[in-house]
């Protein structure tokens, strides 16, 4: 059984349609990305989406123009977008931005054997950091491939990706990561040391 799975942050209808800047962002990098989700699952690696739900009476939860609350359960609007999902994949549902937040995704990955976590989605600066923050909280080995991280803004995700670096994962790119597990069969874990 693998010890590594991808977990996606919020490759939603809603989320990605919200802007046209989103919009560029992951169509920018849907071709790798979904390249990139597809060989974890060719070398028997674990696919989680993490799903934002957004509840009703959730008084910071963002509302779009109008009021409209997006990413509410059963529409649309919240199924994660086909071009990331296969059907092996596994679908969690949370509230807040980190996958881990008062969800059972601990408890998932644990059930799977889970011990390396490679965080991918949207938006970098926001659920990708939070996810990744509290995996290595967790204990997990946090990976996180470049160019398969996305937000609205470039200068956002960089500096996402810089804090991610300097902090809690090693960041390399998709095929990276890919020749990597080819080459060993593992993502080794980085030895952080604080300034």
């Amino acid at each position: 059984m693998s010890k590594i799975a991808v977990l996606t942050n919020d490759l939603q209808h809603d989320l990605v349609n919200k802007n046209q800047e989103r919009i560029d962002a992951v169509d920018k990098s849907t071709p790798v990305f979904s390249q990139f989700l597809n060989d974890i699952r060719e070398r028997g690696h674990h696919v989680l989406h993490l799903q934002l739900i957004n509840l009703e009476d959730d008084p910071v939860a963002e509302r779009y123009e109008g009021g409209h609350l997006p990413v509410q359960k059963g529409t649309k609007g919240a199924e994660i977008l086909p071009v990331f999902l296969h059907e092996s994949d596994i679908l969690v549902e949370k509230n807040k931005d980190s996958g881990f937040y008062e969800t059972d995704l601990h408890d998932r990955l644990q059930n799977l054997g889970v011990e390396t976590v490679i965080v991918t989605g949207m938006q970098s600066q926001i659920c990708v950091q939070t996810t990744a923050a509290d995996a290595f909280f967790r204990g997990y080995n946090v990976w996180v491939p470049s160019d398969c991280v996305v937000s609205a803004r470039d200068h956002d995700r960089i500096r996402a990706l810089e804090w991610l670096e300097g902090y809690c994962a090693t960041v390399q790119t998709s095929s990276e990561i890919i020749g990597l597990l080819d080459e060993t069969g593992e993502l080794p874990r980085k030895v952080f040391l604080t300034p």
